[in-house]
């Protein structure tokens, strides 16, 4: 009788395959997205493997939707950004309507957080500062993430004189404390919009996203299929967009989600020292200004707007660490 084989399983084989690949996200490392060692995997379909090849964000999806804190993260946001868009939904005052006579008195039918210093309803005051809070860290992020991811990615891809630059320039802004910047930049402004603020943050936002980008540029560069591409005649700008770029993003989508919580909580800081947004705006950090005089006797007038800046800041953080987790093959 023929003696049993010894090889291995080739389900067992290629269900093995997809384990390689790391990314370092501390050292500035991207590991590739689309090359197929760390970021292809085979999808398992009723206990068995099909062999059906599937991209590290494919993967990424898979544990996100698994994950309790990205689906409770994710859904506090999707709640910010529709009563930042129609805070009429849950409130139906006017934030900016005051009656004096109910200075600092607490709940009442109708409005459930009380009033402020000057009469206003706090609960609709707090729900109609999402908006501002949520623009800003929304348009700043993305701001300084094209514009770091720009200057990082050329800087990374092209090297020399334009890298030596880039990165005397990074190191300048990184030497400025933000919140003295924003102090010195924002003092001088009268305009009572938020572009004054979201221009201070890109302005001194942007080179943790360049330098971040760079790495992940240079790390992607050295991979096999880009010197493929080159030695097949392919350009600069096929390269970048076509091969680099979707390999460096990855880091970058993972800092630019967590600073987009330290961006709100920057707007609010400034508002509280009265350089950022400013009245009539309405702003969880104005409203945190006006009530930390009256915390005494009037405590649910910062209790409300604190809390809401709070549970904001913590959602997006926590929804960076849920992404990181995921993007990030060595936690697999």
């Amino acid at each position: 009788m023929p003696e049993p084989s010894s090889a291995q399983d080739p389900a067992e084989s290629v269900g093995n395959a997809g384990a390689g690949g790391t990314m370092d996200f501390a050292a500035e490392q991207a590991g590739s997205l689309t090359a197929p060692p760390p970021g292809e995997h085979l999808v398992p379909e009723g206990g068995t493997t099909t062999g059906k090849p599937r991209s590290l964000w494919s993967d990424a999806w898979h544990d996100l939707r698994r994950n309790p804190v990205f689906v409770v993260s994710a859904l506090v946001i999707v709640f910010l950004v529709l009563i930042s868009i129609w805070p009429k939904l849950i409130a139906s005052g006017n934030p900016l309507a005051c009656d004096i006579n109910k200075s600092q008195d607490g709940p009442a039918p109708g409005h459930p957080f009380g009033f402020d210093l000057q009469g206003c309803d706090v609960y609709t005051r707090t729900v109609y500062g999402a908006r501002a809070s949520v623009t800003v860290g929304v348009c700043a992020t993305a701001g300084a993430a094209i514009l770091g991811s720009v200057l990082g990615g050329l800087a990374g891809f092209f090297g020399g004189w334009w890298d030596a630059v880039l990165s005397r320039i990074s190191d300048v802004f990184f030497g400025i404390p933000i919140v003295l910047g924003g102090l010195v930049f924002l003092s001088v402004v009268t305009n009572t919009t938020v572009w004054p603020v979201i221009g201070f943050i890109v302005l001194l936002g942007w080179p943790q996203i360049a330098r971040i980008a760079r790495g992940a540029v240079m790390t992607a560069k050295q991979h096999d299929y880009v010197q493929a591409a080159r030695a097949l005649g392919a350009g600069n700008t096929r390269i970048l967009l076509r091969h680099i770029a979707p390999n460096a993003v990855a880091p970058v989508i993972v800092v630019a989600t967590i600073a987009l919580g330290t961006y709100i909580a920057l707007e609010a800081t400034l508002s509280f020292l009265g350089v950022g947004l400013k009245p009539p705006t309405v702003s969880w950090g104005i409203d945190i200004s006006t009530a930390s005089t009256e915390i005494r006797d009037a405590p649910h007038m910062l209790l409300w707007p604190a809390g809401a800046l709070s549970v904001t800041v913590l959602a997006f953080i926590m929804l960076g660490d849920a992404v990181r987790d995921a993007l990030d093959p060595k936690l697999r």
